[in-house]
């Protein structure tokens, strides 16, 4: 996979296809994250996303392919990135919970699972605090199972 990786500033964070514009994101993604989930998704098919909590791969975020993860009654759906649903443990969103994460891109070797690793780059958390408004907003609709 052959790219020309253009690291993206925090402000660039695009909006996930088909979001309303004024729905406040738990997560979004850059550009170039979005242009190599599209290269993986070419070579696996539909993929997803878990934020790890650490242990192997620090606080990477996770690509698998869709279905090969499996997701339990207390993970949280936070949302999806061009179609691949992101699920993050409930441990970890207590945590992220004030936070928007955004999924980039950046040279290295990507974790040991994930679908990127091997590709010559991998995926990278950054995030933002949420304002106050945002916040009391997010207060009265909690993350959310897909399809709901």
């Amino acid at each position: 996979m052959d790219r020309d990786i253009r690291l993206a500033p925090h402000a660039a964070a695009v909006r996930t296809a088909g979001a309303r514009m004024d729905a406040i994101e738990r997560v979004t993604a850059t550009a170039a994250a979005l242009q190599l989930l599209g290269e993986l998704r070419g070579v696996h098919g539909p993929v997803m996303f878990f934020q790890s909590g650490g242990c192997c791969d620090g606080s990477a975020p996770m690509c698998y392919p869709a279905g090969e993860f499996s997701i339990s009654d207390s993970d949280v759906y936070l949302g999806n990135l061009d179609g691949a649903p992101f699920y993050i443990g409930r441990e970890q969103f207590d945590y992220w919970q004030h936070t928007q994460l955004i999924i980039d891109v950046v040279p290295g070797n990507g974790g040991m699972f994930s679908l990127e690793n091997g590709s010559g780059c991998r995926f990278l958390l950054r995030s933002r605090l949420f304002s106050d408004a945002e916040n009391a907003a997010l207060q009265g609709s909690p993350a959310r199972r897909p399809n709901e």
